[in-house]
């Protein structure tokens, strides 16, 4: 399946499949691996279908963990929210492996790209808190600022964790 002409057929079926050989396909690029991710980037940032964006971020977050770099890279120099959003939504399906990228993504000048990056870590939930943090106590301000806007976001758990930091700074 690592030929390109297989990949290139599934991403067709992708574009213009039924739900279930959409389906099909997903499965199929999950096991093509890291030959299928720089064409499903690709397909990410240049559908125009958000249903098409969807099997391809699917696709991706099955793929896991070698997607996280191509995707980061792809949303830092991508200013389409739609693509943000859903490179972000398939980073946080793939989970704990992507927190420590996605806090150091949070260092980014672009306060949009910020925001999509919350939208992960947020995604990922309790296994992001402690690394939440972790960087409002050693990161700079920019870091810190974003970290607990990524905790506030969480809701209850991330809200607990930065009265927790507040007490730990006044001492209590």
């Amino acid at each position: 399946m690592d030929e390109p002409a297989g990949i290139d057929s599934l991403i067709a079926v992708l574009k213009h499949g039924d739900t279930e050989n959409r389906r099909a396909a997903v499965h199929q690029l999950e096991e093509a691996g890291a030959a299928a991710i720089p064409p499903l980037v690709a397909l990410l940032r240049e559908a125009d279908d958000n249903d098409v964006r969807w099997y391809a971020a699917v696709a991706l977050s099955r793929i896991g963990e070698p997607a996280m770099a191509p995707l980061l890279d792809a949303m830092k120099t991508s200013g389409d929210l739609q693509f943000r959003r859903y490179a972000a939504a398939a980073i946080g399906e793939i989970g704990v492996p992507a927190i420590d990228p996605l806090i150091a993504a949070l260092n980014s000048d672009d306060p949009e790209l910020r925001g999509v990056i919350a939208m992960a870590l947020c995604r990922i939930g309790q296994p992001a808190i402690g690394p939440l943090t972790r960087a409002m106590e050693h990161g700079d301000e920019l870091l810190k600022e974003c970290a607990a806007l990524a905790l506030w976001k969480m809701g209850e758990h991330g809200i607990d964790a930065l009265v927790q930091d507040v007490k730990r700074e006044q001492g209590s």
